[in-house]
Formats: C-alpha cells, structure tokens, sequence
C-alpha cells in the first residue's frame, strides 16, 4: 500500500499574479492499493469521478500504468474556492505513480493537465514557492504574516475567471504590481513582515475579480490584520495577520455564513 498526501494552495498573493503560491496545512490523501476502481471521501464525494477520468488517475497515468490500482481518496480541501483542489489531486497523482522523480520533473508532466504552474509547484514543494519557464523554487517555508481564510458558500470556475482578465493592462499599471512582486518575495525570504504586507495589493487580477468579501476586509480590517489578498481567482480570500492576533474570532463575527479556516503554512509539499 502507498499513501501520499497534497497541501492545499493559494496563488497569486496579491502581487504574484501567476508565479506566486503557498502550501497550507490542509492535505488531500490518496492511498494507493492492489485491486481495481477510485473511491473518493470528503470533499466531492458525490460528484468527483469514480473511474479512469478522475484528475489524479489522470494525472498517475501521465507516469506510470494505473490497471491493476485501487485508487482511494480522502479530500479536505474545498473544490473551487481557489485553495488549490485541483493541484492536490495532479500531485496526489504525480507522486504516487514517481516517487523518486523531482520536483521540476513532476511539474513537467502535471502542467500537460494544468497550464498555470503556480498552485502545482506549490503543492509539489511546499512553502512559499516561485514558478517560471518550468522551474520552481522554494524561497521561504515560513511566511511572516499568519494566513486565516474566508471562504464563501460559492464556488468560482478558475476556466471563467480567467476569461473576465483583459488582454493588456496600462503600463503604470504594470509597472506598479512588478513593484509589490519585488516586495512580495523580498518580503518571504528575509522574513520581513512590513515588506510582506506592503506586497499584497495588485492590479492585474484582483481589480477583474470582483470580491465584496475582500474589498469589506480592506475597507475595515480587522485588529492585527496587515492586509488581505483573493485566493487564486476566488472565492476565497486570504486575510494575513499578526502572530497571536485576534482576527479569526472578529472575521466569524462579521461573516457567519463563511467558513473561516486558521492555515498555517506547509513548510513541505506533496509525499
């Protein structure tokens, strides 16, 4: 028998449009036996399939045979809510049929199913991760900042919300959000909690992905929360407070009909 666990994600944090992600301590497990059909538990149970179509058997087949495997899933991670449910499972997938092959190998394959490397190579890494041309780094496996998540009752289609991003964007615009990824990343790996925060603004997805949850976060933070930043493409939003803060209760208080998740950082990826 192997068992493999995936973290789930969040891309982008606010500045690292497409580069930029981090593993959380929420994991989706896959347990791999002898035996024939896919089983799936937890989140999806009733709707993710059951047979060779399911995102991680695809993913596995990319490497090695699954005839002759008993897939069984067991999902923490919310489906679209932009916590990454879909990397978890190529990565599931991706390890357990190549344990031994690395991080930029996996990815390699796993970008033939998911064109956007950020979520995966978080996944498959751990930490705070950076993404381009195919190759991935870890640059910091703790954050500053504690990450607690607002995640609504809604679900959002990455596919769709990408389609609302325009084509071009002014250059101010751009040179701006370069400014905060700079920051973003000077911010991760020094460990520096003002630069951390002051990256977490942007101006080339979020102001395309209209989020009243975040925008009523950043109009009237709550104590110690240094800035907030939408999950991927959403729903879910990312407040990033102070260690010891008192912002989960506050963030319950003012969105009872969200699930609020306290999420600390996953320091490793997939195994």
């Amino acid at each position: 028998m192997t068992v493999v666990r995936a973290p789930a994600t969040s891309a982008n944090i606010g500045a690292g449009f497409d580069t930029a992600a981090v593993a959380f301590d929420l994991w989706n497990e896959l347990e791999l036996t002898d035996g024939t059909g896919v089983a799936v538990e937890g989140e999806g149970a009733s709707e993710l399939p059951t047979d060779a179509s399911n995102l991680a058997v695809r993913a596995y087949a990319l490497l090695a045979d699954p005839a002759g495997k008993h897939f069984r899933f067991l999902n923490r991670i919310p489906l679209e809510r932009g916590l990454g449910s879909s990397a978890a499972a190529i990565a599931l997938g991706l390890v357990a049929a190549a344990p031994g092959a690395s991080a930029e190998e996996l990815l390699a394959a796993g970008i033939t199913l998911e064109p956007h490397a950020d979520n995966l190579a978080a996944a498959l890494l751990g930490g705070l991760t950076l993404s381009w041309d195919g190759r991935i780094a870890r640059i910091a496996e703790r954050l500053p900042l504690d990450a607690v998540a607002v995640i609504p009752r809604e679900r959002t289609s990455t596919v769709s919300s990408r389609r609302a991003l325009p084509a071009t964007v002014p250059h101010a615009e751009a040179a701006a959000s370069a400014g905060r990824a700079a920051l973003l990343g000077a911010g991760a790996a020094s460990g520096d909690a003002a630069l951390f925060a002051a990256a977490l603004g942007d101006w080339l997805h979020e102001p395309y992905r209209p989020s009243d949850t975040l925008a009523a976060i950043r109009a009237d933070p709550p104590a110690g929360c240094a800035g907030a930043t939408l999950s991927g493409s959403g729903p879910t939003v990312i407040a990033w407070v102070a260690r010891d803060s008192t912002c989960s209760a506050d963030l319950e208080a003012r969105f009872p009909d969200h699930e609020i998740l306290e999420l600390e950082v996953a320091p490793r990826g997939a195994l």
